[in-house]
């Protein structure tokens, strides 16, 4: 049985981790943190989660304040798993801290804010105790039902490689509910210094599930273009997402008149291997009525694509897609007989026509209780390696790669005859980490050193 230690859920990621019951922790939890309005939202979250029907939780959070929380955490050490959701800026040198320190650590992305990070990472992944992302893309029933699609060679083929592969993109709102309420973003929120910009932000789950359609978890993703853009926030929507009566004299270096520029999306253009990827991510002010976050993903193959969509076309449910390509009947046999093979493993999943050559393949409600549901399993799943002592084989094949990648980016820079400074571009894998890209200080232009690319930044 273990006891979970929150230190400073300035997000609400940090929460979510215990929207169900948790069989290997225990109902007291320890949290410490700073006062304030982020432990506040904090505690008030995980209490909706013990009134809530059905299913509630018997959460019993025990609170500790303090000026240095992490100071007091390692001094009393009252469990042994860390839970980190919130500031990024500093994040990787509390992760290292923690981790020598004895400490299992699950935390938030991204890890990666500045360059200095690079170094404090690789000593959190260099052996035990655990250090792993919250990462739920994989968790998600939707996806995994395209990874079996794209795995499976009668239907998908292999991989195009006369354009980008796998095309995704996803939209997020800075103003949106958690758990049917209103969420309050903390003003830092909207400082790239201190959250982390777009391209290390998002991108990490996006390059992550594109990892996982490829099987490619011991590849080094190799960054190819890279362009970054900021989301406008008028000041009056500013006060109604964070609660602060105006901009805080922080934010000034990002604020023109009554309007906050915040350099949250990206666009990044990445191989694994032999494969080509695009991802684009971006944050939009406010859904749209009835809506919420949006997704869109490609798998192109060679016998047919799959997409994998969450839109007001799929009335904001994840849906999967098949298309195609050749031979349409073989691959739509290959479809049905696949997909009835999956019926001891996954009730209910069936074939249906989606138009023209176009067939879904439908996940049941009962399977997925949705995107708020994952991380309580992203904690199962940690809790189940903690007590295992022991990697999953795919985990420990990616160690293996970026401890080889580790000593061969040494004898690079041992050969530079320049340093590399600037700001980092973090692509991290599901607990492995790949810095792909540095920028030349206050250049317009990203350019990637090992590539020769130059990535234009607007």
């Amino acid at each position: 049985m273990h006891s979970l230690l929150f230190l400073d859920p300035g997000h609400f990621h940090a929460a979510l981790t215990l929207r169900g019951p948790q069989a290997r922790a225990a109902d007291e939890v320890f949290v410490y943190a700073r006062e304030g309005a982020e432990l506040r939202d904090f505690l008030a979250l995980v209490e909706r989660f013990n009134r809530r029907s059905p299913n509630p939780t018997r959460w019993r959070p025990v609170v500790t304040t303090a000026d240095d929380p992490l100071a007091r955490l390692v001094e009393e050490r009252r469990g042994d798993v860390v839970i980190l959701a919130g500031r990024n800026g500093g994040k990787a040198r509390t992760i290292r801290r923690l981790h020598e320190s004895g400490f299992h650590v699950l935390a938030d992305k991204p890890w990666l804010v500045e360059p200095s990070d690079l170094e404090h990472v690789r000593a959190s992944l260099d052996g035990w105790p655990l250090a792993a992302e919250i990462m739920t893309g994989r968790h998600d029933v939707a996806a995994g039902l395209a990874k079996r699609l794209v795995g499976t060679a009668q239907i998908f083929g292999a991989f195009r490689d006369d354009a980008p592969a796998i095309e995704q993109e996803s939209v997020h709102h800075l103003e949106k509910l958690v758990d049917g309420a209103p969420l309050r973003r903390p003003w830092w929120f909207f400082d790239v210094r201190v959250q982390g910009s777009g391209p290390v932000d998002i991108p990490t789950h996006v390059v992550d599930q594109a990892q996982w359609f490829v099987d490619g978890d011991a590849a080094a993703p190799m960054l190819l273009s890279a362009r970054a853009w900021s989301t406008r926030v008028p000041a009056e929507a500013f006060r109604r997402i964070t609660g602060e009566a105006g901009f805080p004299r922080e934010l000034e270096p990002f604020v023109d008149s009554d309007t906050l520029s915040y350099r949250c999306n990206a666009e990044l253009v990445y191989q694994i291997g032999c494969v080509t990827a695009r991802a684009t991510t971006r944050w939009n002010l406010l859904p749209s009525p009835g809506g919420g976050d949006a997704s869109h993903g490609v798998a192109h193959g060679t016998r047919a694509d799959v997409r994998l969509e969450q839109s007001a076309r799929t009335e904001h449910r994840r849906r999967v897609f098949l298309e195609p390509r050749t031979d349409a009947g073989g691959v739509a046999r290959a479809l049905r007989e696949t997909v009835t093979a999956w019926q001891a493993e996954l009730p209910g999943v069936e074939v249906l026509p989606a138009g023209p050559e176009t067939f879904e393949v439908t996940v049941p409600p009962p399977l997925d209780g949705g995107h708020e549901t994952h991380f309580a399993r992203v904690l199962d799943e940690f809790l189940t390696i903690v007590d295992a002592h022991r990697w999953p084989r795919a985990h420990a094949r990616q160690v293996h790669a970026a401890r080889r990648r580790r000593g061969e980016d040494e004898r690079r820079r041992r050969d530079a005859s320049a340093a590399i400074g600037g700001h980092l571009l973090g692509i991290v894998g599901r607990i492995g980490t790949r810095l792909a890209d540095d920028q030349e200080d206050d250049a317009p232009r990203w350019q990637n050193r090992r590539s020769g690319c130059v990535i234009s930044s607007l």
